[in-house]
C-alpha cells in the first residue's frame, strides 16, 4: 500500500497537516508549561473517596471503568489516582481530554481527530518516501527476480503501515485484538469493498482476468483464513506454531516463483506473462533496475507536474517568498525523518543531510534505547548516549571524506540502504505506536470497544491509500491496470495475514516461551472470518462463471456482503454502548 499510498495528497494537502501538526504541538506545549507538574503527579496524587470505593471492587478491570464517572472532573481525578490507564504512547491522551480540554468536550474530539489524521499521513508518508525506497533499492541492488520481489520486498513495502500497526498493538499496547481486527478489516474491506468497487467501474468494459493469477491468490487467502480460525478456536499458540503459520507466506512465494518460471520456460506470448502481483506507480516488477529511471524518485513527489523551466522564471518574486513560506511549514513533519534516515536517491541527494542522518541517526536509536528502558542506571545511560554520539561522529566524518556533494555514493551502497531501511522501520514502529494508543484512547473516552475501531478506523486509515491506488489503475491503465489492481486486492492481503499478524504472535509467543501466548477471546473475529470468507467464496463462484469477465453481479456482491457485515458490526457496537 505505501509506495502510493499517499500520492493523492496535493500540496495544499500537505500544507493543512503541517500546520495542524504545528498547531496541536502549540498547544500540546502550552498545556505543558501552564501546568508543568501535572502528569508527574498521575501516579502520587491520592484518590478520592469516590474513586477508592470503586476502585476497591473493579481493582482489574480495564480503563473503561472511566465510563462510571460522569463529570470529566471525576475522570480526571480518577486517572491521577491509577494506573490502568497509562499511555503505551509518547503523550497521554486520555489526560488531555479529561483534564486539559474537559470543560470543552468538542474541542477534545476536534485535536484527537486532527491528530489522528497527522498520524496516519506520517505512517502512509514515512512507508512511501523511505520505507519502500529503502525496499525497491535492495531489491535492485540483490538482483531479485521480478516476481520475487512483487511478493516479497514489494509486498513489505506495501503492507508496511498494516505489519507495524499490528505488532504495535500485540506487543506495545497490549490490545491484540485491536491488531487482529486491523489486518482482517484491512484485508476484508480490500478483497471484497475495493475489489467490488472496481468491478462495478469497469463492468461495462468486460475486462478479462487472469484465471490461474486469480485463483491461486484467492484461494491461498481461504487457506491462510481458516489456519487462522483453527489458531482462534485453539484460543493459544506457542512459539513453532507462530512460526509455521508465518512460514505459510515462503509457501506462497515459493508457488508464485514456480508459477512465474514455469510461465518464462513456456515463453508464452501473452499479455500475463509477467503475471502481476501487487499494483505499483513504478516498473519494478516488470522492468529491470537499470531500465527504471524512476527509481530513485520520491514516491510522493510531483514531478510530473513540474512547469517549464522559462515559464517559471516568468514569475514573480512574490511567488518565490510563498513557496518559501510554504517550505517552512513542511519543515516540521519532514525534518526530523529526513536528519535521521539516510537517503542515496540523486533526486533528493544533499550532502548536508546525508553527514547529519548519518551523525544523528546513532544518537536518535541512543535516545529511544534509554527512553524504553526505564531501569536502566546513570551510568549505563551516559554510556549508551556516548556509545551513540562517538559512532555518530565517526560515520559522519567518513561520510565527510567519502562522498560528493554534487551525487549520491555509486560503490558501497548496501550500507546506506541498509541505514535508510532500519531508520525507516524505526520511525513506523514510532508512529504506529502513537497511534495505536490515541485509537485506544478513543476507545476509552467513547467506550466503544477497540476491536470494532481496528475493524474501521484503523482498517479504513491504512487502506484508503489501497482503495485510490488500485481503482485510479483500474480506471486509467485500461485491462492491465485491472489485472494489476485486481491482483493486490488478494495478494496484499495474503501477505498482511500471514506476515503481519503471523509476525505478531511470533513476538507475543515468545515473550510467553517457553508456554503458549494465550489469544484474547473475541466472539466477533469469527463473524469478521465467516464474512471474509463468504466474500472470497462468492469470488471464486462468480468470476469463473463469467468467463473470468469483470461484471456488476460480481461488483455487487462484493459490496453487499462488506456492507452486511459492516451495519451487522456497528449495530452490535451502538447496541453495546446503550
Amino acid at each position: 500500500m505505501a509506495g502510493i499510498s499517499f500520492a493523492w495528497l496535493s500540496n495544499k494537502s500537505h500544507l493543512f497537516l503541517n500546520t495542524t501538526f504545528l498547531f496541536l504541538l502549540c498547544f500540546y506545549l502550552t498545556t505543558l508549561f501552564q501546568s508543568p507538574t501535572t502528569q508527574l503527579q498521575f501516579q502520587s496524587t491520592s484518590p478520592t473517596s469516590t474513586t477508592t470505593s470503586i476502585q476497591h471492587n473493579i481493582a482489574q478491570e480495564s480503563c473503561q471503568v472511566l465510563q462510571i464517572y460522569k463529570s470529566s472532573q471525576a475522570k480526571c481525578e480518577y486517572l491521577k489516582s491509577t494506573t490502568l490507564c497509562e499511555s503505551e504512547g509518547y503523550i497521554d491522551y486520555l489526560w488531555l481530554f479529561y483534564c486539559v480540554c474537559g470543560g470543552y468536550p468538542a474541542l477534545g474530539y476536534t485535536l484527537l481527530i486532527f491528530w489522528l489524521i497527522v498520524l496516519f499521513y506520517l505512517l502512509g508518508n514515512t512507508a512511501a518516501d523511505y520505507f519502500c525506497y529503502s525496499l525497491e533499492s535492495l531489491s535492485c541492488h540483490l538482483k531479485l527476480s521480478p516476481a520475487l520481489a512483487g511478493v516479497t520486498l514489494l509486498s513489505l513495502g506495501n503492507g508496511a503501515p498494516d505489519v507495524f500497526a499490528g505488532i504495535v498493538s500485540f506487543i506495545g499496547a497490549g490490545k491484540a485484538e485491536l491488531g487482529i481486527n486491523s489486518i482482517l478489516g484491512g484485508a476484508f474491506f480490500v478483497s471484497c469493498f475495493v475489489s467490488g468497487l472496481i468491478s462495478m467501474f469497469v463492468a461495462p468494459q468486460e475486462v478479462l482476468i487472469h484465471k490461474k493469477s486469480f485463483i491461486r491468490d484467492v484461494c491461498f487467502l481461504l487457506f491462510s483464513l481458516v489456519s487462522l480460525l483453527v489458531i482462534l478456536i485453539i484460543g493459544k499458540i506457542n512459539i513453532w506454531g507462530a512460526i509455521s503459520f508465518t512460514l505459510l507466506y515462503v509457501v506462497y512465494v515459493l508457488v508464485v516463483w514456480a508459477c512465474h518460471f514455469m510461465s518464462e520456460k513456456n515463453k508464452e506470448e501473452s499479455l500475463f506473462t509477467n503475471d502481476p502481483i501487487l499494483p505499483t506507480s513504478r516498473t519494478l516488477v516488470s522492468n529491470g533496475c537499470e531500465e527504471n529511471p524512476q527509481l530513485s524518485e520520491p514516491l510522493l513527489s510531483d514531478n510530473e507536474n513540474e512547469p517549464d523551466p522559462i515559464e517559471e522564471k516568468k514569475r514573480f518574486g512574490w511567488v518565490c517568498s510563498l513557496k518559501t513560506l510554504v517550505w517552512v511549514f513542511e519543515l516540521p513533519l519532514s525534518l526530523p525523518r529526513r536528519l535521521t534516515i539516510p537517503l542515496v536517491s540523486n533526486e533528493r541527494w544533499s550532502k548536508p543531510f546525508a553527514i547529519a542522518s548519518v551523525t544523528l541517526a546513532p544518537i536518535f536509536l541512543s535516545a529511544l534505547w534509554s527512553s524504553q528502558e526505564s531501569q536502566m542506571g546513570r551510568k549505563m545511560l551516559i554510556a549508551i548516549y556516548i556509545a551513540g554520539a562517538s559512532l555518530g561522529i565517526v560515520l559522519g566524518i567518513l561520510v565527510y571524506l567519502t562522498t560528493h556533494r554534487r551525487h549520491p555514493p555509486r560503490k558501497f551502497l548496501f550500507p546506506w540502504l541498509a541505514g535508510g531501511f532500519l531508520m525507516s522501520v524505526v520511525w513506523s514502529y514510532i508512529i504506529a505506536e502513537e497511534l495505536v494508543a490515541l485509537l485506544v484512547s478513543l476507545g476509552n473516552i467513547a467506550g466503544v470497544n477497540t476491536s470494532i475501531l481496528g475493524l474501521t478506523v484503523l482498517a479504513w486509515g491504512n487502506s484508503i491509500g489501497d482503495l485510490i491506488a488500485n481503482f485510479t489503475l483500474a480506471m486509467k491503465a485500461g485491462p492491465d491496470g485491472t489485472q494489476f489492481a485486481i491482483s493486490g486486492c488478494y495478494a496484499g492481503p495474503v501477505f498482511n495475514t500471514l506476515v503481519g499478524l503471523g509476525s505478531s504472535l511470533v513476538f507475543s509467543s515468545w515473550k510467553e516461551y517457553p508456554s503458549s501466548y494465550s489469544i484474547p477471546k473475541d466472539s466477533t473475529l469469527y463473524q469478521t472470518v465467516g464474512f471474509l470468507v463468504g466474500g472470497l467464496l462468492w469470488a471464486l463462484l462468480i468470476l469463473p462463471r463469467k468467463g473470468m469477465r469483470l461484471n456488476r453481479t460480481f461488483g455487487v456482491g462484493l459490496l453487499s456482503i462488506y456492507l452486511c457485515f459492516l451495519c451487522l458490526r456497528l449495530t452490535e457496537a451502538i447496541w453495546s454502548l446503550k
